[in-house]
């Protein structure tokens, strides 16, 4: 038996469409794309949707991509694992979930959501902040405080205004959470050792740091204005009430960290428990919860597997 090397060549971006108008790939010389179809056995797959274990109609991406040919099978995801336990209910008798909550009663402390405040499903979805809300409720936890991790990358630049109307609908319909704080998620989702940018989001979330503003959308404007370009980039600010930070993370407070993808969940969650952070912090004592496993060295509770 004669064995021949097998290459892999993965080519991030690289679709493929008939349509010529706006195809950059169809207009260029792609003389060894041209060879490799011609005279080697070809395919397409699909790289979106339950293709690669997301729901209809959801965009693919690297990480995704990656682990499914890598895997040479549908490997579902996350999103598509915390969605069904949605509608199936069975987020809502999640154990970490119920453990945290209980945590709260005991001591008597806040409940804070953080995580990325968009609606693509790349790292998070406010579809699952919002299951989270009404868990709160069900729960009878009245300390719920919301920090909006903005994000203009995967969606539109500047379109966090409609998802922060769309919360603070959910807010008065659900009957639980205020916003506490907003900042872009180039300070509170880096994952390339930039660990004072990460540190910034740190000093927002636990001390308040941050320029001030009576609402989130006030805030919002205000970032523009000042020359923060986009929803990317906003700077860690802190919404008041009375001149004084609507809420920051105490001792005894319980932390829901709802991104699901892990790679940009690491930093600020090594912050705020101190593991595996380069430098010696001594954040709050919290009760500390990851939507999915960051880190198998955090050990810390993880609410999907």
């Amino acid at each position: 038996m004669v064995f021949r090397p097998v290459v892999l060549i993965v080519r991030d971006g690289w679709g493929y469409s008939e349509e010529t108008k706006g195809n950059a790939i169809k207009k260029a010389k792609t003389p060894n794309h041209d060879h490799y179809v011609k005279h080697y056995p070809t395919t397409l797959l699909e790289c979106s949707g339950n293709a690669v274990g997301l729901p209809v109609g959801t965009q693919g991406g690297s990480e995704v991509g990656h682990l499914t040919m890598g895997a040479g099978r549908i490997v579902w995801q996350p999103l598509e694992l915390i969605n069904k336990s949605i509608a199936d209910k069975s987020f809502f008798s999640n154990k970490t979930f119920e453990q945290a909550l209980a945590h709260c009663h005991h001591h008597n402390s806040a409940l804070h959501l953080m995580g990325l405040f968009s609606d693509e499903g790349v790292h998070a979805t406010i579809d699952h902040l919002y299951a989270l809300l009404k868990l709160a409720k069900e729960h009878n936890i009245n300390k719920v405080y919301i920090h909006c991790f903005l994000d203009g990358r995967d969606v539109p630049e500047k379109s966090a205004h409609k998802y922060l109307v769309e919360l603070n609908h959910k807010i008065r319909e659900i009957g639980v959470g205020k916003i506490a704080s907003i900042v872009g998620r180039y300070y509170a989702m880096d994952r390339d050792k930039n660990w004072k940018r990460t540190k910034k989001a740190y000093d927002l979330l636990v001390k308040g740091v941050g320029h001030k503003s009576e609402s989130p959308e006030q805030a919002l404007l205000e970032a523009y204005e000042r020359g923060d370009k986009t929803d990317y980039y906003v700077q860690p600010t802190v919404i008041t009430e009375n001149n004084r930070p609507v809420s920051t993370i105490k001792n005894n407070d319980t932390v829901i960290f709802y991104n699901f993808r892990t790679d940009r969940s690491r930093q600020i969650t090594s912050m705020l428990t101190n593991k595996k952070c380069p430098t010696n912090m001594q954040p709050p004592k919290i009760h500390f919860v990851c939507m999915t496993e960051y880190d198998r060295e955090f050990h810390l509770p993880v609410a999907f597997h």
